[in-house]
């Protein structure tokens, strides 16, 4: 890969001011005050439930605290297993919240749990599980899972690791050869990506799209998005009315897509490309 470790080090460094508040119909003792954090783009919700679960319930009688869970203005947070994704915190703030004013304000349950919206993730295990297994499917689609396969358990496990312990370099070790290809290749050998759209019910769009075309030319995120979901591509004598978003900025439609899945892949390795719609004020 490229070497654009400033790149690299800007998307794992992002950080979302948050304010966790208790909804206010659940039983304490005390007033519970807000629970303030930077949460990390990159990570999970999961990985954060823990600190918020311990604040709130030093004002709450133990009875009344059953499965935590999150909601952003009335739509629970897709923080758990859903139609069998995982959404990091980065890929949650830009579908909910990108154009509203930080910080970014959580809903956090404790009773209640909306079973028809959300699966019950009861451990950490079944979240690093997941993650491994999104590792894996990633490099089935770069390397016909070539290098994952080479790689020890210790490996496996010191990618999750650098992730829950938010450890840049420890996860970079072993990532940097998933990012890797010869170079008469000139890149993967398809572009794990996935698309969510905001307005629509869909979980995501995901299919084979190679970054180097027919022709020997690179494919852009401009061509992605034609192939893939011409949609949110403005016509030539119209307005654009949705944006796209990854890591919370508006990459270019020119920008090669093999850089993009090199630079601006969440840690499973995916590029999580969100539609939504342009602002209109």
């Amino acid at each position: 890969m490229t070497d654009d470790k400033d790149v690299l080090r800007d998307v794992w460094f992002g950080r979302i001011p948050t304010c966790f508040t208790l909804y206010q119909d659940e039983i304490t003792e005390r007033e519970a005050e807000p629970y303030y954090l930077l949460l990390p783009r990159i990570s999970y919700l999961t990985l954060v439930t823990d600190k918020v679960k311990k604040h709130f319930q030093k004002v709450m009688r133990q009875e009344e605290v059953s499965e935590i869970w999150f909601e952003y203005e009335g739509t629970p947070l897709k923080c758990y297993l859903v139609f069998f994704l995982h959404y990091p915190i980065g890929l949650l703030f830009d579908l909910h919240a990108s154009n509203t004013a930080l910080p970014w304000s959580i809903t956090v349950h404790f009773k209640n749990f909306p079973e028809k919206d959300l699966l019950h993730c009861h451990s950490k295990d079944v979240i690093e599980a997941h993650f491994m297994a999104c590792i894996k499917e990633a490099d089935a689609l770069k390397h016909k899972s070539q290098v994952i396969n080479e790689m020890q358990k210790k490996d496996h496990k010191q990618l999750w690791m650098g992730l829950q312990n938010d450890k840049f370099e420890q996860f970079w070790a072993i990532n940097r050869k998933l990012m890797e290809y010869p170079s008469e290749d000139n890149g993967f050998r398809y572009i794990p990506f996935r698309i969510y759209q905001a307005t629509t019910e869909r979980p995501f769009i995901q299919k084979l799209f190679r970054p180097i075309a027919s022709g020997g030319q690179l494919q852009t995120l401009g061509d992605l998005l034609k192939d893939v979901c011409p949609s949110a591509i403005a016509p030539e004598d119209g307005e654009q009315k949705t944006q796209v978003m990854i890591h919370g900025i508006e990459p270019m439609l020119e920008t090669p897509i093999q850089w993009l899945s090199e630079h601006m892949s969440y840690p499973d390795n995916f590029l999580h490309i969100s539609i939504i719609p342009r602002p209109t004020d």
